[in-house]
């Protein structure tokens, strides 16, 4: 299978939040920053689709500045084969700019999957996959929290209040993954050191950060 998967780089939810000097955006000094919690469940899923299908790619998308090198590498760790950043000065509040920038970038991949997390803790817009779907063509279905998948087709569960809701959908598509789906695996000493030498375009990417 041909995976993409989609991840935000935020700041540690431990993270002293400050207002910086212009008093709309985050003072990032002496900020960590790290890969999205909910991406790190996109990612686990994506590579163990990969395992189940016996072969296939799993390809890390990041819209972000330089410094969000680190965090593709974090998910290369963990075992995705190569990274693409979509590099920006800084991330546009309206999410359909990351959508567009990200829909450019994926709409000739020939991807199986494409996943995101169900959202990222820094926003909580949760947007951005659902509008990456729409502009790709491509069904979506949000908040999985099952996923079985069989024959170019699969079958996802998500949650919803007072029960739990079945969707039945065609490949390719885009999902968004919640917490449990899976358990993310920890980058091994080996997986670290492996990171290092994947491949990792950055590409830079005009977009309105005050949108």
């Amino acid at each position: 299978m041909k995976i993409a998967v989609c991840i935000k780089r935020v700041p540690d939810t431990e993270t002293r939040v400050k207002i910086a000097s212009d008093g709309k955006s985050l003072d990032e000094s002496g900020v960590k920053f790290v890969l999205n919690p909910y991406d790190e469940y996109a990612v686990e899923e994506g590579l163990q689709r990969k395992e189940k299908a016996g072969a296939g790619e799993v390809v890390i998308v990041c819209v972000g500045p330089a410094a969000a090198q680190e965090t593709i590498r974090t998910a290369l760790a963990m075992g995705a084969d190569r990274g693409v950043l979509l590099q920006v000065d800084g991330i546009p509040a309206d999410g359909f700019e990351v959508a567009r920038a990200l829909a450019a970038e994926l709409k000739d991949g020939g991807w199986d999957l494409i996943v995101f997390g169900k959202m990222a803790i820094d926003d909580y817009n949760h947007q951005v996959g659902p509008m990456v779907a729409e502009v790709l063509g491509l069904p979506c279905v949000t908040a999985v929290a099952h996923l079985t998948i069989d024959a170019g087709a699969g079958t996802a569960e998500r949650e919803v209040e007072g029960g739990v809701e079945v969707v039945e959908f065609p490949l390719p598509a885009v999902l968004t993954v919640d917490k449990g789906l899976n358990e993310p695996r920890y980058p091994a000493l080996k997986g670290i050191m492996a990171a290092k030498k994947k491949p990792l375009e950055v590409k830079p990417v005009t977009m309105d950060a005050g949108s």
